[in-house]
């Protein structure tokens, strides 16, 4: 394979894993007991078709209702607003053109998504290494323990090729062209906040570069900082986007937050979910403890050699993710999905040894790993008190 293409490579690469997710799946599948949508046993189409992907079929067909549904005590219940509308908009909008059923063509753009995805994250690896890590920092992130959810009808894979074709315009500092990515970006998964906080991070450092007393070369020029500080604008906008929408529609200014609080059953507190895991898990004194070790681990990976290697750019999109999460994310299971777009890292396992047995025995855990994940959360297990971890 080292003499073919770059593209084809990458997509043997990518199919190759998605075929053993499918696997995974039907196998998965034929376990299947009794579950809420449909009955046991389910072939592989209907088996996908469970958890947000039925959200996005409804929301195919039905759209956004223009007021919160809520209970009779006045509290706001699960509905469509916590899901983006590019993936179910784009699905309905292909489908009437080609004849195509919407709700098929959900997996038709995950399908196809996931794989340009791969494409552009290789494109994106080959800024920081040679073709042989890059290709298998594709491979890493292509078997990834969640990766199954890229072929899956969620927005996940659309997301990725948007953040990974955003990212790779800005590294080569082609901020104009990024804009319409990064607001189509902003309207498919809540991917906006922490892309406009790395671009005002990269600002600052542009301009300390400017400012700096360093080589008249080496300075960044005027023209790029003002397309720089454009983008930065233009992030913090599509951020907002899909808030401002559910308010303009809604009439309720917090809409989009009531919603997605609905499914962690309180309001949001900026890190204290964290806290709460923590004592949950590791008890009242070492689960205090627990986030402020992780976010050290975390801020040492950061400051590793493999990763230095991926640029101020990727290295800042990793840091300003994690640090959205801290803020913002109730830990539970859905936590290793949206682990995801940190995806640059998948570059650095690949940087951190060169060595086959190593490459290999990642590809191997990783894909024993999706076997787990599959099994434990994407298939529906009803616990002793109802409901099931969503995956």
């Amino acid at each position: 394979m080292a003499r073919w293409p770059w593209w084809l490579q990458t997509t043997l690469v990518y199919v190759a894993a998605r075929l053993l997710s499918a696997c995974i799946f039907m196998a998965a599948a034929l376990q299947q007991g009794t579950n809420p949508w449909f009955g046991p046993g389910p072939d592989y189409w209907n088996f996908i078709y469970i958890w947000d992907s039925q959200w996005y079929t409804r929301i195919v067909y039905d759209g956004y209702s223009s007021t919160l549904p809520v209970n009779e005590q006045g509290d706001v219940q699960e509905n469509a607003w916590a899901f983006y509308a590019l993936f179910p908009f784009l699905a309905r909008g292909l489908g009437a053109i080609v004849g195509v059923p919407p709700h098929h063509m959900l997996v038709v753009i995950a399908m196809l998504a996931g794989l340009g995805a791969a494409l552009v994250v290789y494109r994106l690896f080959l800024q920081f290494a040679a073709h042989r890590p890059a290709l298998w920092g594709v491979v890493f992130f292509s078997v990834f323990p969640v990766s199954a959810i890229l072929q899956v009808p969620y927005a996940e894979s659309l997301n990725l090729l948007l953040l990974a074709g955003a990212l790779l315009l800005v590294v080569r500092r082609r901020y104009v062209a990024a804009m319409p990515v990064v607001l189509l970006m902003c309207l498919s998964r809540p991917t906006g906040v922490p892309f406009a906080a790395m671009m005002g991070f990269l600002l600052l450092h542009r301009l300390w570069l400017r400012f700096a007393p360093r080589r008249p070369e080496d300075l960044p020029p005027v023209r790029e900082l003002a397309s720089l500080a454009a983008l930065v604008l233009v992030s913090g906008l599509g951020a907002l986007a899909w808030p401002a929408i559910a308010w303009a529609t809604t009439g309720d200014p917090a809409a989009y937050t009531r919603t997605e609080t609905v499914w962690r059953g309180h309001d949001l507190v900026p890190f204290k979910p964290w806290f709460d895991t923590g004592r949950m898990l590791f008890g009242p004194v070492l689960g205090i403890m627990a986030p402020f070790v992780f976010a050290g681990l975390f801020a040492l990976l950061m400051v590793s050699r493999p990763v230095r290697a991926l640029g101020v750019e990727l290295r800042l999109w990793c840091t300003c993710y994690m640090g959205y999460l801290l803020v913002f994310l109730h830990p539970q299971t859905s936590t290793f999905r949206m682990l995801l777009p940190l995806f640059p890292l998948a570059l650095s396992a690949a940087l951190l040894s060169r060595s086959k047995a190593y490459r290999g025995t990642v590809v191997v855990m990783f894909s024993l790993l999706q076997i787990v994940w599959i099994v434990w959360l994407w298939a529906w297990a009803q616990l002793p008190g109802g409901g099931d971890y969503p995956p």
